[in-house]
């Protein structure tokens, strides 16, 4: 018999929760995850806060194969996804070489200023390896079974 692959799934942001932000990503992982044999079983929508972000991943991750979050890593200062990750697994978040010359290049390729908002878009848990983005350039992660 083989063995059930499993997912959770954690939408975060105060602007799902407030309803200025109406969902879309739900629906679509589900889709897919059905598709091609991944059980969603929990789905968690949580406020733009260190601790509750921490607690979501930490439990999730230790019950499901497979962790996936949306929201949050964008260049805003309420952007606190990778830093709350970082802090569940207990590693530094820091600028990644790889994803910081990336969008280092993507911005000087289109003559936009890499500014320190947008640099932040290269920070992640030390040890994340890199999830391709190519709609924006700005990498995903993933660390352990958790993919941002």
């Amino acid at each position: 018999m083989p063995e059930i692959v499993t997912a959770a799934m954690l939408v975060i942001g105060d602007e799902i929760l407030s309803g200025r932000t109406k969902d879309k990503n739900i629906g679509h992982l589900a889709d897919i995850m059905t598709a091609i044999g991944i059980d969603l079983k929990e789905v968690r929508i949580v406020p733009d806060e260190e601790d509750e972000i921490i607690a979501a991943v930490n439990a999730v991750r230790a019950r499901y194969t497979y962790v996936f979050t949306t929201g949050g890593i964008g260049p805003t200062h309420d952007d606190i996804t990778a830093d709350s990750i970082s802090k569940a697994f207990g590693v530094p978040c820091e600028y990644d070489a790889r994803a910081y010359a990336m969008l280092e290049a993507s911005y000087a390729a289109r003559g936009i200023e890499y500014t320190e908002a947008r640099k932040r878009m290269a920070r992640m848990p030390r040890g994340a390896d890199l999830i391709d983005n190519p709609v924006s350039v700005a990498p995903g992660f993933r660390i352990g079974n958790v993919h941002v």
